[in-house]
């Protein structure tokens, strides 16, 4: 068991790197779309094209980044929104047990199900054909547009992700349901770290 907290820990940090990250991602997408729309109305006074179609585009694509990376950083830190108010009344145990038999029953399904829903559609988009050749990339319909496959290849890294972040909360679970550790490894708030060994 210890061998597997320590690969929760591990688990744990490389998604608490990439949450770290998204502050970044979040100030280069206000930037760019701050940007956009100087260049927009710069444009229209000086009767020039100043902004395209591929701006837009990366604008959404980092906005997508947004939730595809975040989805593993919000389970880590138990930031998702809960309905059952009887949750909060039950013990440390009980809540343990709870989310063991969610992450496994729900959210193991859940990840394989969209990654192998997801693999077809997105390799079809770098260009895998019927015949399994290859041809080209899944472009923009709209002029000057980027291509699509690099984004729609996002799908799958973040459900892998949350199905990592899937595996450490199954294990910290388990830790607490036989009293190796207490309820503080799950309940964690932005800032606060696993407990060591």
């Amino acid at each position: 068991m210890q061998a597997l907290l320590r690969v929760s820990r591990t688990i744990d940090a490389v998604i608490e790197w990439i949450g770290s990250q998204m502050t970044w991602l979040v100030t280069i997408l206000v930037a760019i779309g701050f940007l956009n729309v100087v260049f927009r109305y710069v444009g229209r006074f000086l009767n020039l094209q100043l902004t395209s179609n591929a701006i837009i585009e990366l604008q959404w694509y980092l906005f997508s980044l947004l939730f595809f990376l975040g989805f593993a950083y919000i389970m880590k830190h138990n930031l998702n929104v809960r309905v059952d108010f009887l949750y909060t009344k039950f013990s440390p145990k009980q809540r343990a047990m709870i989310d063991l038999l969610g992450h496994l029953l729900f959210f193991v399904a859940f990840c394989i199900l969209g990654i192998y829903m997801s693999f077809g559609p997105v390799m079809r988009s770098w260009g895998l054909l019927p015949d399994q050749s290859w041809g080209e990339w899944e472009m923009s319909p709209d002029p000057n547009g980027l291509p699509r496959a690099p984004i729609k290849s996002m799908i799958i890294v973040s459900f892998v992700l949350l199905l990592f972040q899937t595996f450490s909360e199954v294990v910290k679970n388990i830790a607490v349901l036989s009293g190796m550790r207490g309820p503080e490894i799950i309940e964690q708030h932005p800032g606060h770290e696993i407990p060591a060994e």
